[in-house]
């Protein structure tokens, strides 16, 4: 008899794995899920058993909560590439700020990792992981 996995399936929908105690990051997963109505994306703490396992899954150190992650079927983005690929995602208006893309990923990436060595300082952090609201809750990992 076959063991059973404990690595959960990849999610259908995108998965945005974020540092729960972050007080921006928290507000990142609020502003979108106020503009995902249709419920197209998932949310997962990085800090989580679950969070921990999809980047295990993907390959990626489960020790650093530097940057959000974004898993898409078996595709990954990271850095500034999250982001953009949310608001891609996203639809209407939102579109317009992918035309980001077109800057150099180093140059995008620099400028996103200055807010994230920032974050803290400017935006504080919580001591604990944000608890969704009623509605939401089934969209939480």
């Amino acid at each position: 008899m076959a063991k059973a996995s404990t690595n959960p399936p990849i999610p259908n929908h995108p998965t945005l794995l974020f540092d729960g105690v972050c007080n921006l990051c928290n507000a990142s997963v609020q502003w979108i899920l106020k503009r995902d109505p249709r419920g197209k994306f998932r949310f997962a703490a990085l800090q989580s058993e679950v969070g921990q396992q999809l980047l295990k899954q993907h390959g990626l150190e489960s020790g650093h909560f530097d940057t959000v992650v974004l898993a898409v079927g078996d595709r990954i983005f990271m850095r500034s590439d999250a982001p953009l690929e949310i608001v891609r995602r996203l639809g209407g208006l939102w579109t317009l700020l992918y035309f980001f893309k077109i800057l150099p990923r180093p140059l995008r990436d620099a400028v996103y990792n200055f807010i994230a060595r920032n974050r803290f300082r400017w935006f504080g952090r919580r001591e604990e992981c944000m608890l969704p609201r009623p509605e939401w809750k089934e969209r939480f990992l």
